[in-house]
């Protein structure tokens, strides 16, 4: 069992490791040479053509339900791997934490089907 100073020092000693290797990736980007700047590079395109349309589009309001359920699902499928693995070893307690997470989002997907997220524009 690790001390909790221990602890911290490898913490702080993987810090100190990832910001070496970031550092010297970017010193090592820098010395194999400077970027050139070209006046084409900054213009945004659209499969090679130039865009008359402004950079930052806005998105309807309706999509937010969209994208909430998305979460949802998402967020559901990152849970449900890990707990997939764990379910041997810990048994009903897991089914039944997993039973109330789907039940949270169940009652998420009802009230999205009720302010009208799955109906079709």
């Amino acid at each position: 069992m690790m001390s909790v100073l221990e602890q911290y020092s490898l913490l702080l000693g993987l810090v100190i490791g990832i910001v070496g290797v970031v550092l010297s990736l970017y010193g090592l980007a820098r010395a194999m040479g400077p970027t050139c700047r070209e006046p084409g590079k900054d213009v945004p395109a659209s499969a090679g053509v130039l865009s008359r349309d402004p950079v930052w589009g806005r998105y309807h309001a309706r999509y937010y339900g969209y994208a909430l359920l998305f979460l949802a699902f998402d967020m559901e499928m990152a849970y449900m791997y890990p707990w997939a693995v764990v379910y041997k070893e810990i048994g009903l307690v897991a089914l039944l934490d997993m039973g109330v997470f789907l039940a949270i989002l169940f009652l998420g997907l009802l009230y999205g089907w009720s302010q009208g997220a799955l109906r079709r524009q």
